[in-house]
């Protein structure tokens, strides 16, 4: 297995914990976007979307982590990322499409790089922009997770999983940008669950190799 990862992208975070989740062995090779090796041609030609991460394993490359992840359930299932009955894997996959599908996107470095180079945000203008859609998505995703049956010491009971694994990357990145987590008390709970496992902090971005 090989992945393809930088050490501060929040989609390469995720795949990161699920590979130590399960007990992975992996290789790594380090794609630095800010120096922008995501869009030399022979990159390129492994992933066309020129982005991190990108799975090369089974003799399959698979690119967005999301598949990735399912693709690593599909093939190693032990341990689990989703529950085994349909309710909750339903529910857990709600969760991480909410933060992989709804939050991340808008708050990624192409989209804050176009504000930037295109619409000519300043620095100020950018951090509003990143305050609204996370605190959009966070008001959301806290909905979902605060009193909900389901939800335990992590997201969806007392083992870490799917949601989890794309939960923390994005706290941390709010973090990063200094989004007040005040209001998000079930958010702080399990992700400080999920930091008492190494597989989660193992996978942190100032732990890689690649961290600048």
């Amino acid at each position: 297995m090989k992945l393809y990862t930088y050490y501060r992208s929040s989609a390469a975070y995720r795949v990161r914990i699920a590979l130590r989740l399960k007990g992975l062995a992996h290789e790594q090779a380090f794609v630095h976007l800010r120096k922008g090796e995501q869009s030399v041609p022979s990159y390129r030609a492994l992933n066309p979307q020129g982005v991190v991460p990108t799975l090369e394993a089974d003799g399959a490359v698979i690119g967005q982590s999301l598949a990735i992840l399912e693709y690593l359930e599909e093939t190693r299932p032990r341990p689990p990322l989703l529950p085994d009955d349909w309710a909750g894997r339903a529910r857990v996959r709600q969760l991480a499409l909410t933060i992989a599908c709804e939050i991340h996107p808008l708050n990624n470095l192409k989209v804050l790089n176009h504000l930037a180079t295109e619409c000519k945000l300043d620095e100020a203008q950018r951090k509003l922009w990143y305050h609204h859609w996370v605190g959009e998505g966070f008001r959301a995703l806290e909905g979902l997770l605060a009193e909900h049956p389901a939800t335990g010491r992590f997201c969806h009971g007392d083992r870490p999983g799917l949601a989890d694994i794309c939960l923390v990357p994005q706290v941390y990145n709010a973090r990063r940008f200094q989004v007040d987590l005040a209001l998000y008390p079930t958010i702080r709970q399990i992700e400080a669950a999920c930091l008492a496992l190494p597989a989660f902090t193992e996978a942190a971005p100032e732990q890689q190799p690649d961290a600048e």
